[in-house]
């Protein structure tokens, strides 16, 4: 794992950290990266100070080349380069711990999530997140998948929700928003994308559930059938049982002075 820097600025010129890193992790997305960079710079311009990193996954395409390209017209683009693939749950644990924000929006590279809702997800945080932790996660209400995808996913999302009690309607959505050290507490598997709301609870976290847009994929294609979501999703579904069962909940510890 590697990231392609921009070029060191000097020290006078050195900016404070932005208060929100957009996270996305890609694989074989080229033509997906530019349209998506542009959506999410023109929905964050005026919001809040903020950095994007894209996580190649060991592309095999254009990707890496079109994201090297457009981070030297796009400054508070970051590009972070894994070797060789290791998944989505390994590409967003590579972005988290690369951003600089204290807040971490993600969503997906394909261009189904729209980033003109990551507006929506602040908003939201800010106005609850002073009473405690608190992660946003978006609902994709009007789904433009498949009938099978759309199938499969209800399904998977009843199992879940009575084997976790998450009280999340689509967890599999990837436009979600949190702190950087809140991720950073939760255990780490593979898969783990799936059920962060859980964990997050698990961590005494509340969870807010925000409608937003969803769209057809026009660039691409998807990197998951539904049968291998199925042989995956059986064994980390027991996994993150056992994961909440041996919580040791709130311990409501405090520095002494």
């Amino acid at each position: 794992m590697s990231e392609a820097t921009n070029p060191v600025q000097p020290a006078s010129q050195a900016v404070q950290p932005p208060l929100l890193s957009v996270v996305v992790p890609v694989l074989n997305e080229a033509d997906n990266i530019r349209p998506l960079v542009d959506e999410i710079v023109t929905a964050l311009d005026g919001v809040c100070d903020f950095e994007i990193v894209y996580v190649d996954d060991g592309s095999t395409d254009g990707t890496r080349n079109t994201l090297l390209t457009l981070r030297k017209s796009e400054p508070r683009l970051r590009v972070v380069i894994h070797d060789k693939c290791a998944g989505q749950s390994a590409g967003l644990r590579t972005g988290v711990m690369a951003a600089h924000g204290d807040l971490i929006a993600t969503l997906d590279g394909d261009g189904q999530n729209d980033p003109a809702d990551i507006p929506k997800l602040l908003k939201a945080y800010q106005s609850e997140s002073r009473s405690g932790r608190l992660m946003v996660t978006g609902h994709r209400v009007n789904r433009r998948d498949s009938w099978a995808k759309r199938r499969a996913s209800r399904i998977a999302n009843a199992i879940r929700r009575a084997a976790l009690r998450d009280d999340n309607p689509d967890t599999g959505c990837s436009l979600k928003l949190y702190e950087r050290s809140l991720f950073l507490r939760f255990p780490y598997f593979d898969h783990m994308h799936r059920y962060l709301p859980a964990l997050a609870k698990r961590e005494n976290c509340a969870v807010r559930v925000v409608p937003v847009n969803h769209r057809h994929r026009t660039q691409g294609r998807s990197k998951y059938t539904n049968l291998g979501r199925l042989l995956v999703g059986i064994p980390d579904l027991l996994g993150v049982m056992w994961l909440i069962r041996r919580s040791p909940g709130d311990l409501n510890s405090k520095e002494p002075r």
